[in-house]
């Protein structure tokens, strides 16, 4: 395998529970194993802050509804990608709407020079977002063939599939129309060299020291 595809952690370093995902601690340690970047996930607060974190209540407290003294230990999306932005690449996972101003303003103030992937589920942000922005690039993400059959309509540059979706006649069609396959979430050593040899241009993984392990192995 020539082309090793671009190696991404899930949430940070997802399989290591010694340290909270979607945490700057969990992003260092996905890049200490060696991947090329990470992907995490943005919600909104009540009081307009972008949050990094998977669920819509943390602690008992739900975020759609937080406020200026709650929930201040998540990381906030500026500071990640003034982090990282220059050094690995992002896949920046926005969870809800209404996320787009916030995300636009963290890419202008904090431009990222390396490259990165604004994605979700919903393909109203993702139009939203490339109403705003024509250049940003925008990944959808398929967890099911109903949600896979809508990429070609949108204005996406990466299709983000689950593993159980991705084949050689998605590949084709996805590389026809110009596009990138990402495939997630792959945690077992068989389905990640099935990803790269398939030819696929990311994988993302709660098992990163596995990914890298098996993708980049160190030579003695």
């Amino acid at each position: 395998m020539s082309d090793i595809p671009l190696l991404l952690g899930h949430r940070g370093a997802r399989a290591f529970t010694s340290v909270p995902e979607n945490s700057f601690a969990s992003f260092d340690l996905a890049l200490q194993h060696g991947c090329d970047g990470f992907e995490f996930d943005v919600r909104l607060t009540g009081c307009g802050r972008a949050l990094v974190c998977h669920n819509p209540k943390i602690r008992g407290v739900t975020v759609s509804r937080a406020q200026a003294n709650q929930l201040r230990d998540l990381p906030q999306l500026e500071k990640v990608i003034e982090q990282y932005g220059n050094r690995v690449f992002l896949d920046i996972e926005l969870k809800v709407r209404g996320l787009e101003p916030k995300l636009l303003a963290a890419l202008r103030n904090y431009r990222p020079q390396r490259d990165h992937v604004v994605s979700s589920f919903i393909p109203d942000v993702l139009l939203e977002l490339k109403t705003r922005s024509a250049a940003i690039p925008l990944g959808l993400i398929c967890e099911k063939p109903g949600q896979l059959a809508r990429w070609l309509g949108l204005p996406v540059d990466y299709v983000i599939a689950h593993e159980s979706l991705v084949d050689e006649q998605l590949i084709a069609e996805v590389r026809k129309a110009g596009r990138r396959l990402f495939v997630w979430t792959v945690n077992d050593r068989r389905n990640m060299l099935r990803a790269a040899k398939l030819g696929v241009e990311g994988i993302i993984s709660d098992e990163t020291e596995l990914l890298v392990n098996t993708l980049r192995p160190k030579l003695d």
